[in-house]
Parts: C-alpha cells; sequence; structure tokens
C-alpha cells in the first residue's frame, strides 16, 4: 500500500471519455470564460481592494494586482494544459494524482477545500454584510439584528455579541439546491449575473475616473511601516513587503479562474473550450482590476478604508466622493450581491466536483461520487459541502477565512506548475491540445511566484495551513489510505 502510488493516466483519459456513466457535457467556451469572470470578479474586488490598500500597500495596491495577476498567468498556462490534455473532474487533485502520487493528490484535495470551501464561506460572509447594506442604504428598512447576521466570536462596538450568520447560511444553501438541479441551469443564472456586475464595474470606473484625487496617489509606494489592526496583528504597510503583502490579499480576488478546470468533464469540446476558458476569464479580469483598483484608491485616502470604509468600502467611497452619484452606490450594493452570489455558485461547483472525483478513488467516502439519477450532478457531494460551508458561514469571521484561502490555492498553484514538468518527463508522448511555452522556465517562474506571496502572507497563515496539512494527514492515514481504489484493486 505505497503513499506514491500515481494514478495511470490511461485510466484517467478512460474515465474522461466514458462520459455516458459521468457527468453530462452541456458546457461551450463562452460559459466557461463566464465561469471564470462570475468566479473572480466578486469579494475579491469589492471587499479585499480596501483591505489590501489599508493593511498593506495604500495606492500601490494596483502594483499587487499585478503581482498576483503575473503569478495566475503563469499557473494559468500550466492548467490549461493540464485540462485540454487530461479533461476530468477534479482539477489540480487530479493533476497531482497522475504525476506525484496519492498522499500529494490528498494533500492537494484537502487544500482545494481551503480554496473552494472556505472560499464560498468567505464569500457568504461578504453577501450577508451587503445584504444589511442593502436593506440599509437602499431600501431603507431596519438591518438584520446583529445576533443574527455575525459569527459568535464579532462583537459590535455596542457591545452586542453575534450568534449565527443566518444570511450567508441561507445563500449557500439556496446555491447548493441549484447546483444539485444542473449544471446548465447555474450556468446560465451565472451568465446573467456575469453580464449586470461586468457592466457595474466598468460604469464604476468610467464615471470615477473624473473624481480621482491626486493627493491620494501620493505617495504611490508609501514608506515602508507596519500597520497594527483592530485584531492586534501586525502587516507590513509600503514598500516592496506592503506590495507583496497586497499582492497575497488580493490574491483571493483573482481565485476562481481554475474552478473552471473543475467543469472539464462537463464540457462539450474541453481541447479547444478548456484554455480559452481559462486564460481569457483570467485577462478580462486583470485588466478591470487594476483599472478599478486605480479609481477606488483615488477617490478616498488610505485612513478612509482603516476607519470610514470597513466591509461597505466601494459604496461608502462613491458615496463621500462623488456627488450626484448616489444612485451608482446603491446599484453597486444590488449588483455586488449579484457577484458575490455568481462567486459562491462556481466556488461550490468547484468544490462538488473535486469530492466527486476523490469519492471515486476512494479517498473520501464512495457516496460522494454518486450522481443523481436524473440530474447527473453529484448531489451527495453537494450536500455534504451545503453543511460544511454552511457551518464555515455560519460561526467564523470573514477576515480569517479569506487569508487562509489565498495560501490554500497558492499551494495548488505550485504543485499544478510541477505537475507540468513532471508530465513532460514521464508522459513525452501524451497529445497536447495546448502547450504551456517555456516549459520548464514558466512553471518554474509560477512556483517562485507564488511561494514570494506566501512569504508576503505572514506566518499567521503559514500556521493556519500547517495545521489544516497535519489535521488532512490525520484522516488521510486514518481512512483515505485503506479505502483507495489504487492501493485495494479489488
Amino acid at each position: 500500500m505505497s503513499i506514491w502510488k500515481r494514478k495511470p493516466m490511461s485510466m484517467l483519459l478512460a474515465e474522461a471519455s466514458d462520459s455516458e456513466k459521468g457527468l453530462k457535457r452541456t458546457l461551450t467556451a463562452w460559459s466557461l470564460v463566464a465561469l471564470g469572470i462570475g468566479a473572480i470578479i466578486g469579494a475579491g474586488l469589492f471587499v479585499r481592494t480596501a483591505t489590501a490598500a489599508a493593511q498593506n500597500a495604500g495606492p500601490s495596491v494596483t502594483i499587487g494586482f499585478i503581482v498576483a495577476a503575473i503569478g495566475c498567468a503563469l499557473a494559468g498556462l500550466c492548467y490549461a494544459e493540464l485540462s485540454s490534455s487530461i479533461p476530468i473532474s477534479g482539477s489540480a487533485y487530479t493533476y497531482t494524482y497522475a504525476t506525484m502520487g496519492e498522499l500529494l493528490a490528498w494533500i492537494i484535495g484537502w487544500d482545494l477545500i481551503l480554496e473552494y470551501a472556505v472560499g464560498a464561506a468567505t464569500v457568504g460572509i461578504a453577501w450577508s454584510e451587503y445584504l444589511n447594506n442593502l436593506l440599509v442604504n437602499v431600501l431603507h428598512t431596519s438591518p438584520i439584528p446583529y445576533e443574527l447576521c455575525h459569527s459568535p466570536f464579532q462583537t459590535s462596538a455596542d457591545g452586542v455579541s453575534g450568534m449565527i450568520n443566518l444570511p450567508a447560511l441561507f445563500i449557500v444553501a439556496v446555491i447548493s439546491l441549484l447546483l444539485i438541479k444542473g449544471t446548465q441551469e447555474s450556468a446560465f443564472v451565472n451568465g446573467i449575473i456575469v453580464v449586470v456586475k461586468v457592466a457595474i464595474v466598468v460604469m464604476i470606473i468610467v464615471f470615477g475616473w473624473s473624481f480621482i484625487n491626486p493627493e491620494n496617489h501620493t505617495p504611490y509606494i508609501p514608506e515602508s511601516s507596519v500597520f497594527t489592526d483592530e485584531h492586534g496583528v501586525g502587516h507590513n504597510f509600503g514598500g516592496i513587503m506592503g506590495i507583496l503583502g497586497a499582492a497575497g490579499t488580493v490574491f483571493f480576488a483573482f481565485i476562481g479562474f481554475d474552478a473552471v478546470s473543475t467543469a472539464a468533464q462537463e464540457t462539450k469540446n474541453p481541447k479547444r473550450d478548456m484554455p480559452i476558458g481559462i486564460l481569457g476569464s483570467l485577462a478580462i479580469c486583470t485588466i478591470l482590476y487594476i483599472l478599478f483598483a486605480h479609481v477606488l484608491t483615488g477617490l478616498e485616502s488610505v485612513d478612509f478604508f482603516r476607519n470610514g470604509g470597513k466591509e461597505a468600502s466601494v459604496a461608502n467611497a462613491i458615496t463621500s466622493s462623488m456627488p450626484g452619484f448616489g444612485w451608482l452606490a446603491q446599484f453597486v450594493t444590488v449588483a455586488i450581491l449579484f457577484g458575490f452570489t455568481s462567486v459562491i455558485l462556481v466556488m461550490l461547483l468547484g468544490q462538488s466536483r473535486v469530492f466527486y472525483a476523490m469519492g471515486r478513488d476512494g479517498l473520501l467516502p464512495k457516496a460522494f461520487g454518486d450522481l443523481h439519477s436524473k440530474y447527473k450532478t453529484p448531489y451527495k457531494a453537494n450536500l455534504a459541502i451545503l453543511v460544511i460551508v454552511g457551518l464555515f458561514a455560519a460561526f467564523v469571521p470573514g477576515d480569517i477565512v479569506g487569508d487562509m484561502t489565498s495560501i490554500g490555492t497558492l499551494f495548488a498553484f505550485i504543485l499544478v506548475c510541477i505537475s507540468v514538468i513532471v508530465l513532460r518527463k514521464t508522459e513525452p508522448d501524451m497529445k497536447r491540445e495546448f502547450k504551456t511555452p517555456l516549459v520548464p522556465l514558466v512553471p518554474i517562474l509560477g512556483v517562485f511566484v507564488c511561494l514570494a506571496m506566501i512569504y508576503g502572507l505572514g506566518w499567521t497563515n503559514w500556521l493556519r495551513l500547517a495545521v489544516w496539512l497535519a489535521l488532512g494527514l490525520i484522516i488521510y492515514f486514518g481512512y483515505s489510505k485503506k479505502h483507495s481504489n489504487l492501493n485495494n484493486p479489488k
């Protein structure tokens, strides 16, 4: 029973072609681009941009976005090669199983739970915050009571303690049920949402440009210092470390393009469509992100984002700095709620497909690999994720899970970059519809940029990742190794 046993490429490709028993192939290249944009533009852009400006980089958060985009582009080229060559559910988990063996595949699968499940919980919490913003500022009604929309670890300025985040739990449940109904229906709903929120981002950039105050961009890269937040945690602010910290923080804003690769087994022509979906959505969002961050940091000062903006920084900055555009601030709140909804949808889609692949391989209970007789979706995996993500969203504060998501994803990207190099050596004759250019240079650069961003996230996040991985190893050696299909061929 070897922990380094690799899943044979012939078995993977046989599973990919066995579409009669598997997931329905319903997605096109444009569905994938929309899924990518749906996942990328959301909590990261509207919440993490202001957080990174306040805690790490000030106006130079735009440079942080460029660093994060370079890391994503290098990893994206590697994802494009692997997902078009091995068009099967499971994303980085599946690629690692084929190249580096079962133990590392388990680690990456466990790590992807950090990315997708915890990421969905983070966005669910942000959805809850913006729902209150909508109730108060747009509909002019009373907000949901503090204790019913905050975790037990949070206390208001008035001394009210949170109990449970009910709105976050509600949206996770609704989307989980939609995903059980079908991928095509989910992609249709996502497509409508994407059109609305991209239009809003473009409007903020176009209308906000003339309200930029050059003083807010001076100095563009602040001097190096340490900023201590309300929880007493110190953050590198300004200079190169501030930019790297910002890149690690806003990196959360790019999470999602890799979720496209988890839908490879549901794509009509994965060899052509996967590279378009992954790289196309990444390119569109990077341009929008840099322009958006430039406008947002030009509207208000760093102090505003630290003290006045908080969770609703975008809407508050428009209200305070763009007179006559109050309607846009209200529209933003509605659009952000829509945007968060599509991010949760793609995150939960990605997570359920990873659980589905791990269930089929025996590393998780076999039930996760079961498909619904009518809808052909992994409904048991979706229900399990509803419970896991629902608990996170209901009872854990959002900023803690957000940084955990970033470090988990960076770790996954590193293993995907290494997988491309390994597969070029071990499977030189494998048919590759899309080839990552300049191998091994591009994958190695991808590893280094991702490691730099992990370094920028600081020791508290390294510790959380270490604890998470230790917990995963206990489960692997206690359950998964004994039940693995590869280790138990009978």
